[in-house]
């Protein structure tokens, strides 16, 4: 019979270093149009993208004056999911508000 403590001793056990990469970002970007209200786009932001009033309203008038505005930044699958809502809630409102996404 073996002594398995016996066994082990002498050696060395050793891990692996798993290195861990963060997965890429993507920007949801709100696109501007001459319909949809400017209370709509800061309830998006504020309901959606969780934005406190005074940031969701900079958010809405930069995306009024530059034609384009950063909602937030977030994996790829939570900027999927948050533009479905978005444009779900626009379908509901009647409102042509448009969302898409780039790599941050």
């Amino acid at each position: 019979m073996s002594d398995k403590k016996g066994a082990l001793q002498g050696s060395v056990a050793t891990q692996d270093r798993v290195e861990i990469t963060e997965p890429p970002l993507y920007k949801v970007l709100l696109h501007n149009d001459d319909y949809t209200s400017m209370e709509f786009v800061v309830s998006i932001l504020i309901g959606i993208f969780h934005k406190k009033p005074a940031e969701a309203t900079r958010i809405m008038l930069n995306v009024h004056e530059q034609g384009i505005g950063i909602a937030g930044i977030y994996t790829r699958e939570v900027c999927e999911t948050k533009i479905e809502q978005v444009h779900s809630l626009a379908r509901q409102k009647e409102f042509p508000l448009r969302c898409s996404m780039e790599r941050a």
